[in-house]
Order: structure tokens, then C-alpha cells, then sequence
């Protein structure tokens, strides 16, 4: 398969058979699609103890669970103080300290490879400060429960390790990655000051889906966090959208302990980025291989019909100017455009392109350099968001009078990148200009469907 982790990149050895996920061409279904009505709270969630949230993710097998609860000694007429046994898993864990304990014990075991340890330890302290920072009057017990089932997925997998298809669907159960994912960024989003741009073209989107025809979102991209982000901003308006959407991913967040069990959640089409392709000259044929096969698997999806792809043509997340500091969309490599936009108009189904801008990057900026290694630092923090998409574009209504194939090519690429780059700042203006919704523009009417 495309992604078969190459030896040189595993960060972790197993003695056992990797999971593989499963690559059906027409598991979102072809003609009408099915339209999901599952919902969730939009601020934050009301906290559970370990056992039943994970019990809420493991859809079939409740019973799993039912040793997750620690024993607690009883007191004696001599003893007035109750003491816990230390935990044996990272779902036994009531504290801080426990969840720490675990790592190290996993760690000093050897089940628990050093870096994947710290890089856990890590991800557990950034996360609880951020979610701290929101305010939120239960954020510790928010952190304890999304952080015992996160760091029980990242060892589970570490024991067991998932290798992920072409193509991949979403895995929902028995384990609910899905929600996982969901669950964790909620509360690192500020939704007092998210916005949701054009939410009237995002029907426009469902109501095409619905009729069986193609939509590709051509996007900017900034952090991990992306696909969770989207999906936030759309559950309470356009919740097909947000559940079926499949995202053209790079090979760090399939191969990354700590992005594994997220990305896990998503429906991929697994390629190797541009910006990797010769991190390893070695590996060179063999990513161009596997883009290839992950193309064909790509042809397969839109013929047939009903499906909507995320791909980001930058090649990788957006980054800060090195001199002024300040973020704005990757230029979109204008091939990627156009193989995108031929694959569209070759399924044999009407397909659609429409523009999306996403700004999100202080949720989990990435390192401010591209980086060849795996196992980048995870930097975590509360902050508002927003997501918008602008009308769909036709290549040939548009540039039907040119004549020169090359020049067609390029500016419908820059004609999509300067709707995203329009729409970005409209959401700069709300957000980090403190406008809110009167940020709004002739181009982007802006939205909080979740107050």
C-alpha cells in the first residue's frame, strides 16, 4: 500500500501485526447521500469521569472499560487518611501526577519509547496550560478527561500500530476517533470570538452533495489542528459537511505518534508533500509511487459522485514572514491546482471548486521552519478562529478566451489563492483586529451560528 512506513522514518518497533485501515472507493456512497444528524455541545462539554468518556468513544465494546476503575484502600481505625494504589493504566489515572506516573512507568519498562514519552509529557503540560487559560470554571477535569483517553490512543497505537491505507476512512467504532479529535480542540477554541464566513455557500456545498455531484475545496492550511477546526464551525449548520469531508494529508500526520490517533478520526487521501519529497533521496521514487497510487485512488472517489476533498495546493501549513511576524496564506503551487481541477473534470460527475480560508494558527502553530524529522514540538494554546469559503469558480467561464494553455493555468490558480487571501483577512480583521462581525464585507458575511 502507499504508506507502508519505510524503516528509515519508524519511530517505534512492534512485534505484532500492524492495524491496517480499510480503502473502500465508495464507503461515503455514491448519488444521494446520507445525511448525519449526530450533534454535541458547541462551547464546552460537560466533563465525565475516565470510564464513561471513553465508554462514550467505544461504541460496541462498553465492557472494556470495566476495570478502568481503581480499587481505593480503605482506612483503618489507625489510618485516617485513604490512599489510592498507583496506577496501572493511563484510564485508572485522578490526577495530574498519575498521568505523569504511567508515561514513566511505560517509559522505564521499555513499552514506551524515551522520545515518544517525552513528547507525551510535553503534549500533556501545553495542553493542560492552554486549556487552563480559557477560563473555563471545570478546565481541570476538562484536561484530566481528554488527556487520559489521548494519551491512552498514543500507547495503545505505540503497542499496536496502525498503518494507514491510500485511502482511509474515518474509523467511528468501535472506538469513535472522530469524536476524539472533536473533543479535544473544543476546548481550545474561543468561540466568543470564531466566525464562520458565508455560511450560505456552505449549503450551497450540501445541497450539490446531496444531488450526487463533486466538491473540492482548495484551502489554505495551518496547523493539525485544521480538519478539527472546520469541523467545529460547521457541526451546528452543515454537519454532513463536517463528518464526510476527506483531506488530502501529508505522510507526518499518519506516521507521528502523537498525530496518529487524530488523523485516525479523518477520511485521508494519503500523499507525500513537496516539501518532503526529498528528505531522503532514496525515497524518492518510492513517494512518487505512492502519489501516483493515491491519484488513481482519487479518481476512483469522484466518479463516484457525492464526494467533497480538502487539499491545500500550498504543498504545507502556512507560515509566519520572518521579518514582520505576521501569517498569511502559502502561494499555491499552480500545477497542483490544475491536476486537481482535471481529475474534477474528467470523473464524469459534475464537480464544483470553491475557495476556503482557515485561520488557526495560534491554536497549534507549527515550527516556524520546515522540519525533516518527525516528532516536532507541539506548541498549545486558547484563541478564537474562523473558517470561510467563497463562491465556487469555473476554469472555463472564466478563461474560455485565452489561448495560452500555460497562462489559463496560472491565473486560475492565483484567481483561487486571492479569494482565499480576501477572505483571510476579512477574518484577521474579526479576529485580531477586534472587529468582529461587523468585519464583514461584501465578500464575506460573517457568522457565530453556535451562540
Amino acid at each position: 500500500m502507499i504508506l507502508s512506513i519505510p524503516s528509515t522514518v519508524k519511530l517505534y518497533a512492534c512485534s505484532t501485526t500492524p492495524r491496517v485501515s480499510a480503502s473502500h472507493s465508495s464507503s461515503l456512497g455514491c448519488g444521494e447521500p446520507r445525511r448525519l444528524t449526530r450533534s454535541s455541545c458547541l462551547l464546552f462539554c460537560a466533563s465525565y469521569p475516565r470510564e464513561t468518556a471513553e465508554m462514550l468513544y467505544e461504541r460496541k465494546s462498553p465492557s472494556n472499560f470495566a476495570a478502568a476503575t481503581p480499587a481505593v484502600a480503605s482506612s483503618s481505625a489507625s489510618d485516617h487518611h485513604d490512599v489510592s494504589p498507583p496506577p496501572r493504566s493511563f484510564l485508572d489515572a485522578r490526577s495530574e501526577q498519575d498521568l505523569l506516573m504511567v508515561i514513566q512507568k511505560e517509559a522505564e519498562a521499555g513499552r514506551l519509547p524515551i522520545n515518544i514519552a517525552q513528547g507525551m509529557t510535553e503534549l500533556y503540560h501545553n495542553y493542560r496550560d492552554a486549556v487552563l487559560r480559557s477560563g473555563h470554571p471545570k478546565a481541570d477535569e476538562i484536561v484530566m478527561s481528554n488527556m487520559a483517553i489521548v494519551l491512552n490512543r498514543i500507547f495503545s497505537d505505540v503497542q499496536d500500530p496502525f498503518q494507514f491505507s491510500p485511502y482511509h476512512n474515518a474509523i467511528r467504532e468501535p472506538f469513535d476517533y472522530y469524536t476524539l479529535g472533536q473533543k479535544y480542540i473544543r476546548p481550545l477554541v474561543d468561540f466568543r470570538n470564531s466566525y464562520l464566513g458565508n455560511s450560505s455557500i456552505f449549503y450551497e456545498i450540501e445541497k450539490k452533495l446531496e444531488q450526487g455531484e463533486n466538491i473540492i475545496l482548495m484551502s489554505n492550511h495551518q496547523t493539525e489542528a485544521d480538519p478539527a477546526v472546520i469541523a467545529l464551525l460547521l457541526e451546528s449548520t452543515s454537519s454532513f459537511i463536517a463528518e464526510n469531508l476527506i483531506y488530502v494529508a501529508g505522510d507526518r500526520v499518519i506516521t507521528d505518534p502523537l498525530s496518529k490517533p487524530f488523523s485516525m478520526g479523518r477520511n485521508l487521501l494519503c500523499v507525500y508533500s513537496k516539501k518532503h519529497m526529498s528528505d531522503d533521496p532514496k525515497l524518492i521514487d518510492m513517494k512518487r509511487r505512492a502519489n501516483t497510487k493515491s491519484l488513481k485512488e482519487m479518481a476512483l472517489l469522484l466518479r463516484t459522485g457525492a464526494k467533497i476533498i480538502w487539499i491545500a495546493p500550498s504543498g504545507g501549513r502556512d507560515r509566519p514572514d520572518p521579518v514582520t511576524k505576521e501569517w498569511h496564506p502559502a502561494p499555491f503551487d499552480s500545477s497542483s491546482v490544475d491536476n486537481m481541477r482535471r481529475l474534477v473534470e474528467h470523473a464524469g460527475v459534475p464537480g464544483h471548486i470553491y475557495p476556503l480560508a482557515i485561520m488557526c494558527h495560534e491554536i497549534m502553530p507549527p515550527p516556524l521552519k520546515v522540519e525533516k524529522e518527525i516528532g516536532e514540538r507541539r506548541e498549545i494554546s486558547f484563541h478564537g478562529v474562523g473558517v470561510s469559503v467563497g463562491p465556487a469558480i469555473d476554469y472555463h467561464k472564466i478563461y474560455s478566451a485565452l489561448d495560452d494553455p500555460d497562462e489559463e493555468k496560472s491565473m486560475y490558480s492565483e484567481l483561487l489563492y486571492s479569494s482565499i487571501c480576501q477572505q483571510y483577512d476579512v477574518l484577521k480583521s474579526a479576529i485580531y483586529g477586534k472587529q468582529g462581525l461587523k468585519a464583514s464585507s461584501s465578500l464575506v458575511s460573517l457568522t457565530q451560528p453556535w451562540l
